[in-house]
Order: C-alpha cells, then sequence, then structure tokens
C-alpha cells in the first residue's frame, strides 16, 4: 500500500491509476492524515441480452389503465 498527498494524486493520477489496476492500493493523505484509498473494481460481467426471456410473465391486464383507486394511492392521495 502506498499513500500520497493530495498533491502528488492529482499530478501522478494516471501512474496511479495504473498502479491500482495491477493491484496495488494508493491511500491519499491531507497533511498526513489518510481521507482516501484508490482501490480496483470489480469488471462488470459482459452484458447478455435476453438473459431473463422466459422468466419474466407479465398479466395480460398489465398495461390497461390503473383503476382510481389504484391511481390514488400511486399519485399519494
Amino acid at each position: 500500500m502506498s499513500v500520497v498527498n493530495v498533491h502528488q494524486a492529482k499530478t501522478h493520477l494516471s501512474r496511479l491509476l495504473a498502479q491500482v489496476e495491477a493491484g496495488e492500493e494508493i491511500v491519499i493523505a491531507r497533511r498526513g492524515e489518510p481521507v482516501a484509498r484508490l482501490v480496483g473494481c470489480k469488471p462488470r460481467g459482459k452484458r447478455q441480452p435476453d438473459v431473463l426471456k422466459g422468466k419474466i410473465v407479465l398479466p395480460e391486464d398489465f398495461f390497461e389503465p390503473l383503476s382510481e383507486d389504484d391511481l390514488g394511492a400511486w399519485e399519494g392521495k
């Protein structure tokens, strides 16, 4: 784990991000006091179209207008 001050972090952000991508954790300090950590993010999985196709079924009346009572409930009345 590396510790850098705010000025160094602003000046060398690209280099610090490369270190984080390589698995290192960076602590950013202000006047010697740690205030933030730069850590890597988990990579997002690849999107898969239609992954839920056939698993979700909408009732036949799903697109019908709401009753006055239901509409009032949604509107907080």
